[in-house]
């Protein structure tokens, strides 16, 4: 069977090896012996077959129409590929950008392998081993898209940290049952927990006690909630809104005690002890197993454990790559004060295994003195920007050395992330859950030229360089849905001094996931409870995909929402009577519509729910 397309976007396809790019518009014949590499297209298709009908040879031209496509390698067999390219007369893909009202970023300015295909090498065709089957699945899910620009938004809510204590028994049971009643009747549509690896492995390598999860998701299920949840291979403590201290497994402990260039270090040799630094990835120095070996264990010991809720009750796998969850270097610790907002961070690459790290790097291009460490002229967690010679206007980070330091260090991260997520999309393949990842919504600095917390936090984006388009292409690869942060935050509430813009941040995330094809849903970063973060959160659950437009053209709703978190406080009369209609705006699509019958509507539910929502601020108080 040979299908012609006409392909609405740029699209990657391997022959013999090597990439072919087929541009904008271009009519593709692909008979059924090509090698397709996963893509997902805009296509127009007309297709043909002579082994369609009841005779031999018979030929049935179907009907010419658009649809989304996903191409798989799957689909075709070997390398037969022929193109026949737009005439001169075509417009230029310049012309269509400006037709199109300038969305997204200039074509001239995208990597043109945007979809992830060939971008790391031999790496992403490892990738696709793991990756092309869950990369289907989760494109066969329903999507943003396919709900429609008016389409809703699903709200769950995290659970409290310590829902599990570190006796691996559920806390407070009256209080959480009553809370997850509450929650169901105000019409959200499940909750987000952690899963402490510090709790599930505490009695040593490979000892799992799943019993208080066992028993909190079937809690959860009792009440027709769904459940996503989150492998968390962090500690709790130390981060913004810690309320509890959680350590890593005691096993793990004694290992960083015996060797602590196990844990990110700065360069005053100040220990984090957050997580485990991506230095030792592919190590054996857990009791003789590697660190993504132990994370790859755990996931497979939950999937089996449970296996029968997966896909129904749970959802949603989050894979924690870094502190709080998010894949990033612990660059803003609070712990102990050592970092303040808006300080601009430190690098923290000074293990030994970082350092071997960047010292092979640096040798590999023939600067051996560039190996020893991070800029010596960086600064410390709580300067800014313009006070140190690095970050400032035309400092170091856009010399050859500070470019060369920068996309190492940032490479490290994304590597650290793709044999995590590839190893996750190994395992989850075929549950029915849908796997996602935590980027940080580092807004501050973001206004000028260094952006100098992002870079310490592994983010290589400046004002000339998109580094969040190379995260959601590794996302892409493995079909993982980008959470991310700081969704209920508005450029003019932050300090003007601190060169915030919360609101182009989430922009251009929100760009660079749609380039690369995959899902986007949104936190907020801070807990609020006021009706001008809720405002700001259903504006922006509209994903706009204009750099530079604020306009209500060509958006799409998140995937989800999660709002951070249960407490006693959002039971509270006053914040309860503002939580119930945000939850039915976002869920109902009504963001650009008036809300007085919606609030009307509301009113009557929140009268009705007051004893299930008493009951539940009461049992959080005295529990």
């Amino acid at each position: 069977m040979a299908a012609a397309c006409s392909l609405v976007g740029p699209s990657t396809f391997l022959r013999s090896s090597k990439r072919v790019v087929v541009p904008d518009s271009s009519a593709v014949e692909i008979s059924s012996s090509s090698n397709v590499v996963d893509v997902r297209v805009r296509a127009r298709c007309a297709i043909q077959s002579s082994s369609l009908g009841s005779g031999h040879g018979q030929s049935i031209q179907r009907t010419v129409k658009e649809f989304d496509s996903c191409l798989t390698a799957s689909s075709f067999s070997s390398s037969s590929l022929s193109t026949s390219l737009p005439s001169s007369s075509s417009p230029s893909a310049d012309e269509r950008w400006r037709s199109q009202g300038s969305r997204g970023s200039h074509p001239d300015a995208l990597d043109m392998r945007m979809f992830g295909i060939a971008t790391e090498g031999q790496s992403m065709v490892a990738g696709l081993e793991v990756g092309a089957t869950s990369w289907l699945e989760h494109h066969s899910e329903e999507t943003s898209s396919s709900r429609g620009t008016s389409g809703g938004v699903p709200v769950f809510v995290m659970l409290p940290l310590d829902s599990v204590n570190m006796n691996n028994i559920v806390n407070r049971k009256r209080a959480m049952n009553a809370s997850l009643l509450a929650l169901k009747s105000a019409g959200v549509e499940g909750i987000m927990m952690d899963v402490w690896w510090g709790i599930v492995e505490k009695d040593g390598p490979m000892m799992y006690n799943w019993s208080a999860y066992i028993e909190l998701i079937n809690m959860a299920r009792k009440h027709g909630l769904k459940v996503q949840c989150v492998m968390s291979f962090h500690q709790c403590g130390g981060n913004v809104g810690d309320s509890c201290n959680i350590p890593l497994p005691p096993w793990v402990v004694e290992e960083i005690k015996s060797d602590n260039d196990l844990v990110y270090t700065d360069k005053y040799g100040n220990r984090n002890y957050e997580y485990l630094s991506l230095g030792c990835d592919s190590l054996p120095v857990l009791k003789g197993r590697s660190q993504v070996q132990v994370y790859s264990d755990f996931m497979r010991s939950f999937r089996e454990t449970f296996k029968d809720l997966l896909g129904n009750t749970v959802i949603e796998i989050q894979v924690g790559m870094g502190p709080a969850g998010e894949l990033r270097y612990p660059g803003y610790p609070e712990q102990n004060g050592r970092w303040r907002f808006p300080g601009i961070g430190e690098f923290q690459c000074y293990d030994k295994y970082m350092i071997a790290s960047l010292k092979s790097a640096a040798e590999a291009i023939g600067m051996p003195a560039w190996g020893h460490g991070g800029p010596s002229d960086a600064g410390d967690y709580n300067r800014w920007p313009d006070e140190i010679a690095f970050f400032s206007r035309d400092g170091g980070w856009k010399t050859a050395y500070g470019e060369f330091f920068l996309d190492w260090y940032s490479k490290m991260l994304i590597n650290h992330g793709e044999k995590i997520l590839s190893a996750a999309a190994g395992i989850f393949r075929g549950t029915g859950a849908v796997l996602s990842g935590k980027v940080a919504g580092i807004h501050w600095h973001y206004g000028t030229r260094s952006h100098a917390a992002e870079l310490t936090a592994g983010y290589y984006n400046t004002r000339y360089r998109d580094g969040y388009a190379p995260i959601a292409r590794m996302f892409g690869r493995h079909g993982v849905t980008l959470n991310f942060t700081c969704i209920e935050m508005k450029d003019e509430e932050q300090p003007p001094q601190a060169a915030c813009s919360p609101e182009s941040l989430l922009r251009q995330v929100t760009v660079a996931s749609r380039t690369a094809g995959i899902r986007l849903a949104g936190e907020n970063a801070l807990p609020r409870f006021d009706q001008t973060a809720y405002n700001q959160v259903v504006k922006k659950s509209r994903l706009q995909f204009n750099l530079h437009v604020d306009s209500h053209e060509d958006q799409e709703p998140m995937c989800a929402f999660t709002y951070l978190r249960m407490s006693e406080s959002l039971f509270q009369a006053d914040n309860w009577r503002l939580f119930v209609p945000f939850v039915r705006h976002m869920q109902e699509g009504r963001t650009f519509q008036p809300w007085e019958q919606g609030h009307q509507d509301s009113e009557s539910h929140v009268h009705a729910t007051r004893p299930l929502v008493q009951e539940a601020a009461q049992a959080l108080m005295y529990h």
